[in-house]
């Protein structure tokens, strides 16, 4: 960095020593300036894909697989608009994107005409990233550029979420002033500090509760993952000694092959030996589980306050009290701390696919591919699973990767169409070879992005549960008709576009087809053709679940136990 130097040489110089070597974008003719400053040979690796949705999607699954933040670059209006729905997303669910977007210059915006790609007024791109991001601005002043960047890229890591910074096309060769702070700073991006008093109260009061139970449970959301907390979670359980499970978009957070590892908590649908464990509590400690229906099984959790801790959000609600000020990732250090009485649990691991049959006589169920693929992956140690919307969100919960592996889904927005692009994404950063669950519906939204896989040098495996339509929808619609999409030759595809394509349609054809996937260096589909109207076993009790609901009156507040 220099005291004064070109606005588009600093972003590369700044984003440089934050640690950024990919950057995900599409380039257009207001974004080209700014993107080709970024694509400059200063080892910034530069990914485009084929769609905007795809982009955001895959600088989504590179900040989940990393750590890091996620870069997008693309063009005003039509390729900002596009990135919406994927960005939204990642505020959605806690993930740190950084958005660029190029934008009219000075003199265009003085003819007083409309600029092609603009939707209402030169500024409309700018107040709906508003609405989904936790920092934005317009970077117009080369006396505050450098440091309006850095707010937003504090705010992002801070927050954890999106942020926004719009480079207009006359600005990427300003002249802009950079601060002494920058030049002299290391690169480290710092978390909030949490109150030090209020946090060894919290965890005082938590561990005086823990120590009077009998049958304490732990439950670890999204935040343990998005404030790096896993390993102190690890030795906290252990030290505590009772058992440990996740929520649905925390799934990953701890090990899956821990032996304090329960499984996955969804409220009432849980696996009966979960819903029966929940239900002998006497105290739940929620470490960063967001309170959002699809972690609870479609119903707000039900909360004993006298028996229950939660910490999320920068608080801690211990029975009737609240701390405000204090982090998850600080809250979980000062438990460790605590003197803790050790409990001696035998925990055994629970799913949905106990009752799944393994038999070989008749055509694949979406049971029996979750059992094959738990098979695979106990075998297999180099493999994360990505997970696309619909019944392979709610199927992906039954998956177990062990040896510490990585699961990623987009398990409280569901946006489909993620699965793929974000595997992509999360490959590059990870260098881990994705093994993709997704259905015909999502795959044919943006699946035939792995079509840059090749070039690439990525290897994804996807798993493409084929029942020709958005079947999560058939048990509740009257209108069939309305699900079904055109049948497209997935192998074939495959093939065409660089890679290798099977088919399978029993189990045991399907397990023959993972193991020559494994061995195949290109990435690879398996088009796997189901019964129309075959789920997951999530799926279906949830589908009842939902049904039995909407037909019952209200339930009494009053319920069992000391949270679901």
């Amino acid at each position: 960095m220099k005291r004064r130097m070109a606005l588009g040489d600093f972003l590369v110089a700044y984003l440089r020593k934050i640690g950024v070597d990919h950057i995900f974008g599409i380039p257009g003719d207001l974004a080209l300036k700014l993107f080709f400053a970024l694509g400059r040979q200063h080892g910034m690796r530069i990914i485009t894909l084929s769609h905007e949705p795809g982009v955001g999607f895959a600088a989504d699954g590179y900040a989940r697989a990393t750590g890091k933040i996620g870069v997008a670059c693309v063009t005003y209006g039509a390729g900002g608009h596009n990135m919406v729905n994927p960005v939204a997303g990642s505020f959605s669910e806690r993930v740190p994107i950084l958005v660029f977007s190029g934008g009219p210059g000075e003199e265009e915006r003085k003819l007083g005409t409309l600029i092609h790609h603009q939707a209402r007024e030169i500024e409309s791109q700018h107040r709906i990233f508003q609405e989904v991001t936790c920092a934005s601005r317009v970077l117009t002043d080369p006396r505050r550029a450098a440091l309006e960047l850095h707010e937003v890229v504090n705010a992002i890591w801070t927050e954890q979420r999106p942020g926004y910074v719009e480079i207009h096309r006359d600005m990427v060769d300003q002249i802009i002033e950079v601060p002494d702070e920058l030049i002299d700073w290391d690169g480290h991006l710092r978390s909030r500090e949490s109150d030090a008093r209020k946090v060894r109260e919290a965890a005082r009061e938590t561990a005086a509760m823990f120590g009077e139970s009998r049958h304490p449970i732990t439950i670890a959301g999204i935040e343990i993952h998005r404030y790096k907390a896993s390993r102190e979670l690890i030795e906290l359980a252990e030290k505590m000694g009772a058992p440990v499970c996740t929520t649905v978009l925390g799934k990953g957070a701890f090990p899956m092959d821990h032996p304090l590892y329960l499984g996955v908590h969804i409220g009432p649908i849980s696996p009966p030996p979960i819903v029966a464990r929940m239900d002998e509590a006497d105290f739940v400690l929620n470490l960063g589980c967001l309170k959002t229906d699809m972690n609870f099984g479609n119903r707000p959790p039900r909360v004993i306050q006298g028996k229950t801790v939660w910490a999320v959000d920068r608080r801690v609600d211990v029975k009737y009290h609240t701390y405000t000020e204090v982090g998850v990732r600080d809250f979980v250090r000062a438990l460790l701390k605590e003197n803790l009485p050790h409990h001696r649990e035998a925990v055994s691991y629970a799913d949905n696919l106990r009752d799944v049959p393994a038999r070989d006589d008749q055509q694949v169920r979406v049971g029996q591919i979750l059992l094959a693929v738990n098979e695979f992956l106990a075998d297999h140690r180099h493999y994360m699973v990505v997970t696309e919307s619909g019944d392979m969100l709610f199927g992906g919960l039954d998956v177990r990767v062990p040896h510490d592996g990585t699961y990623l889904a987009q398990g409280f927005y569901a946006s489909m169409g993620f699965a793929v692009p974000a595997a992509l994404g999360a490959q590059l950063g990870s260098g881990l070879r994705p093994l993709i669950l997704c259905g015909d519906g999502g795959f044919q939204m943006t699946g035939p992005e792995i079509s840059h896989a090749a070039r690439l040098g990525l290897n994804p495996i996807v798993l493409l549960i084929n029942n020709g339509g958005w079947g999560i929808f058939r048990p509740v619609v009257e209108r069939r008709e309305l699900l079904e999409i055109p049948p497209w030759p997935y192998a074939n595809l495959a093939r065409d576009w660089g890679g290798a394509g099977f088919e399978a349609n029993t189990l045991s054809q399907l397990r023959r087809t993972l193991t020559a996937a494994d061995k195949t260096e290109s990435f690879v589909i398996i088009d796997v053709r189901v019964d129309r109207d075959d789920l997951s076993p999530v799926t279906v009790k949830y589908i009842k679940a939902a049904a039995k609901r909407s037909q019952a009156p209200r339930p009494p507040n009053a319920t069992k136990g000391a949270g679901q």
